[in-house]
């Protein structure tokens, strides 16, 4: 399995292979961008859209197939937007230089450190 930092690079480079990376971003655009892709997620669960991943498995390895099983089975769904939503906010840690294992690993050493929920109600 990649970890997030190998994931991080990919993403990012293949960002830049696209043209995303040709002009400086600005880290607001770039969060909203994060936002608005959970926005499509909270759409597609309310419009009960899931990915199938029975017709994805058929027609992996035929790239032609695969890409109209994915636009037929996965584009648009719940599933999906979350991982759009994990590819940007990679995309994002590349670009700032961000390793974002270690800041998860810190966070969740102080979560632990916490009282239950946080001391909140919900």
């Amino acid at each position: 399995m990649k970890t997030l930092n190998k994931l991080r690079d990919e993403i990012h480079e293949y960002a830049i292979n696209k043209g995303f990376w040709d002009k400086e971003r600005e880290t607001g655009t770039l969060l909203m961008l994060c936002v608005s892709e959970l926005s499509e997620a909270m759409e597609a669960d309310r419009n009960g859209l899931y990915a199938d991943l029975e017709l994805i498995e058929k027609d992996k390895e035929d790239f032609i197939d695969f890409k109209w099983s994915f636009e037929n089975s996965i584009k648009d769904t719940f599933e999906d937007e979350l991982a759009d939503t994990i590819i940007r906010i990679l995309d994002l840690c590349g670009a700032k230089g961000i390793d974002i294992e270690k800041h998860i690993e810190l966070k969740m050493k102080y979560n632990a450190t916490r009282e239950r929920m946080h001391g909140k109600k919900y």
